[in-house]
């Protein structure tokens, strides 16, 4: 079923991540409704569902918020057509809860100080849409005071019981325990591992958590979504009602990206069902739990739109993460990586709570955050009991990842194009100190990429007189 059908042919929009404006405008959407009767009836009060960026994991929050909250009240035409609206046990539930949601999806500076304070705006603005509670004189005196204080400055103490003081606010004032939905957690501690103030934001960041998901009363029950599953030690200490939905788990398998089903008829829906192999191709290759051939939502939407055969999901970031895991990785790593873009297989044990911190140091942490993030999927594993762990067989997801890695290595190459091309014409010329001048270049650029990391390999090298 793609929506409600308004139309014969729905407008395909770039970008939309909020349900309301999905549906009212009838644009292109696969119904993921499913999900909120999963969620509800698996009766976890924390889940934390890591899926690959732009699979829909925004828009997914943003239809639960608008399926619960009570700013939704009596919007059930939102619901309308979609599956979640076949049971009147699920429309009673429309509209009748408080619920608290935040995203950290743009928390990406490049200092702690910066991304600190951009988390307390964050809160700071949440805080400003209850300001009614001022209003009413709801709140005690100490309590407004607290309220007052929440703002760009705030303290570390105050920061990390907003969520918690919020959420007690709420259930006072709508006689019901709220539902938390807070998108894209670990993008600000992605960016604290690439800039390098991953023990400053852990430790700001560990006692909201605590504080938020598991002391606090007020709680009914809680979504967090991310691209990684970061490590309970360093995040989420002590935090141990969480529900962790990974990319290997079979919970909400078809609730994020496109089953193949859902790809091929949007592209009948549109008229290029001729294109399904080749679609396959370039954007195949996602597995959720033993769920197979789970499609890039983003950029079969861009196909949709654009029919053209284009890198779409892997032209969305930076991809610095990536690309500096590499850079610093040993000469093995590199090995592997040439490997898998040869077509090769990486047979590997994975742990999928990602200790960020020592990312440099154990190499099948890359494959896990590699794996969690998309760029790998599983072919098969073998699970050994005994050690209680799991050997996955991975390659490279599909062809839009393999022409994504493949753009980022002639990066690295680029900035020594020329000097090579100098060295084969002095070459020609037998020219043989201008030979060992352009040789000493391409020898120092290319080992300052690969030699001087974290891990670098510690072989001097000496480039001699020819």
């Amino acid at each position: 079923m793609t929506g409600k059908g308004a139309s014969i042919v729905q407008t395909v929009g770039i970008g939309h991540q909020n349900f309301e404006q999905v549906i009212t405008k009838d644009i292109f959407y696969i119904d993921k409704t499913h999900f909120i009767k999963e969620w509800w009836e698996a009766e976890d009060q924390v889940t934390l569902i890591t899926r690959p960026r732009r699979f829909g994991k925004t828009l997914n929050m943003s239809m639960t918020e608008q399926f619960f909250s009570v700013k939704y009240e009596n919007r059930g035409d939102l619901f309308e057509g979609l599956s979640i609206w076949e049971e009147e046990k699920y429309r009673k539930l429309q509209g009748t809860y408080p619920v608290i949601a935040l995203s950290f999806a743009d928390v990406k500076e490049t200092t702690f100080s910066d991304v600190r304070e951009k988390l307390c705006l964050i809160l700071q603005n949440l805080y400003n849409q209850y300001d009614f509670l001022l209003e009413e004189g709801f709140l005690k005196e100490g309590e407004e005071t607290y309220f007052r204080s929440v703002t760009m400055g705030m303290s570390d103490t105050v920061a990390s019981y907003a969520l918690k003081s919020l959420s007690a606010f709420l259930e006072r004032y709508y006689e019901k325990k709220v539902i938390i939905l807070l998108d894209e957690y670990d993008t600000p501690l992605q960016e604290a591992y690439v800039n390098g103030y991953w023990k400053e934001l852990v430790a700001f960041t560990r006692s909201m958590f605590n504080a938020t998901f598991k002391t606090n009363p007020h709680l009914d029950r809680a979504i967090m979504t991310g691209i990684t599953r970061v490590s309970k030690e360093s995040v989420f200490s002590d935090l141990n009602n969480l529900e962790v939905v990974t990319t290997t788990s079979e919970k909400y398998a078809e609730s994020f990206g496109f089953t193949q089903q859902e790809a091929f008829d949007a592209l009948k829906k549109y008229g290029l069902g001729e294109e399904e192999e080749e679609v396959k191709r370039w954007y195949d290759g996602f597995t959720f739990g033993s769920r197979k051939n789970i499609y890039n939502p983003w950029s079969i939407i861009n196909y949709l739109d654009k029919r053209a055969f284009r890198l779409y999901w892997a032209n969305t970031s930076s991809n610095s993460l990536v690309g500096k895991l590499i850079q610093e990785g040993s000469i093995k790593l590199k090995e592997v990586m040439e490997d898998l873009l040869k077509g090769g297989r990486l047979c590997t044990e994975i742990d999928e709570q990602l200790v960020f911190s020592q990312l440099d140091q154990d190499e099948s942490d890359v494959w896990s955050l590699l794996l969690a993030s998309g760029y790998l999927k599983v072919e098969r594993y073998v699970m050994h009991e005994e050690q209680g762990t799991q050997e996955y067989e991975l390659t490279l997801t599909n062809k839009e990842v393999k022409l994504m890695f493949e753009r980022i290595v002639r990066g690295w190459f680029s900035r020594t194009a020329s000097a090579y091309n100098d060295f084969i014409k002095a070459l020609l010329l037998g020219d043989l100190e201008a030979m060992n001048e352009y040789i000493n270049r391409v020898s120092e650029e290319t080992f300052s990429f690969f030699d001087t990391g974290k891990r670098a390999s510690g072989k001097n090298v000496l480039i001699g007189g020819l």
